[in-house]
């Protein structure tokens, strides 16, 4: 990789680390929309906002989909759809802890799933960071055993479906505009999440301040903006190392639950903090530091 390259990658793992500080502070946001509004209604509000601001921001951009960039677009779209359902209807059947946990189980996926689709096998650091990963979550978000339930197979689900997504973005964002992928699958998910509701739940009664600001949060951090940058930062990083960065979200929902729901932060999840942060700095680094250094005290002697 030339310095050009590293450069763009180094990028991309910072934009994807704002996406994931988005997604984090998207737990806060879901609990307080909660209080008012069922899961697929939020889902249908937060997909149905975010693109119809995008299609009046790129209007002309729109009119140049192509019948290719439709069918890309709209398998992303159910992917994302199927992740975010298959997550919300768990949650009725399981604790948030080990929804939490079992969603973030994609990071380990990913690797596996990339590996078929691209033939491309993910070097051992990357493995290893996936399993630290994995374990980092674990520390994070389970208080006791694990057994698996109906809501705990639902999430398991999920994952596999968040993590497809999430691969599938890294393989068709290089053939097609970034933008117009994010405004086809947003607005695929936000069609599939307003007929879940209008079959499965009752319309929602008026909404309250507290829950309006949700949304709002949802639908232009947590959606738009979230992932118009993934998908433009997938452009310059592998799904592994994006799956890796993006599983950052639960250190940081669960240290902005401490700060704004006063919830406690045991030694085990800063435990768990540790081992993801390990994680991180092994994908990214590799720990050439250690081996130049390592190189320099021979070199010296």
């Amino acid at each position: 990789m030339n310095s050009t390259d590293r450069k763009k990658s180094i990028l991309a793992d910072m934009s994807l680390l704002v996406v994931a500080f988005f997604w984090g502070g998207g737990f806060i946001a879901v609990k307080d929309a909660l209080d008012n509004l069922t899961p697929f209604y939020i889902m249908s509000m937060r997909f149905s906002i975010s693109v119809i601001i995008m299609l009046f921001v790129f209007r002309k951009k729109v009119k140049s989909i192509t019948k290719n960039e439709l069918k890309v677009g709209t398998l992303v779209g159910l992917l994302l759809f199927l992740g975010f359902a298959a997550q919300t209807v768990g949650m009725n059947y399981t604790t948030a802890g080990k929804n939490a946990f079992l969603t973030g189980t994609n990071v380990v996926i990913v690797p596996f799933l990339y590996w078929v689709i691209s033939k491309k096998k993910p070097d051992v650091y990357s493995l290893i960071s996936a399993l630290l990963c994995f374990i980092g979550i674990g520390m994070l978000t389970l208080d006791g055993g694990i057994h698996i339930g109906l809501g705990d197979s639902l999430t398991l689900i999920c994952a596999v479906f968040f993590a497809a997504h999430i691969v599938s973005v890294g393989f068709f964002i290089k053939k097609m505009d970034a933008i117009l992928l994010v405004i086809i699958q947003l607005g695929i998910a936000a069609v599939f999440s307003t007929i879940a509701a209008l079959i499965y739940e009752p319309m929602p009664q008026p909404l309250s301040s507290n829950t309006m600001f949700a949304i709002g949060y949802l639908a232009i951090f947590s959606t738009m903006i979230a992932f118009f940058i993934q998908n433009v930062a997938q452009k310059y990083t592998t799904p592994t190392h994006a799956a890796i960065i993006l599983c950052l979200e639960s250190v940081i929902g669960s240290i902005l639950s401490v700060i704004m729901l006063n919830e406690i932060f045991t030694s085990k999840m800063i435990l768990g903090c540790l081992t993801i942060f390990i994680a991180i700095i092994t994908t990214e680094t590799k720990w050439n530091f250690l081996k130049t250094k390592s190189i320099h005290i021979v070199k010296t002697r």
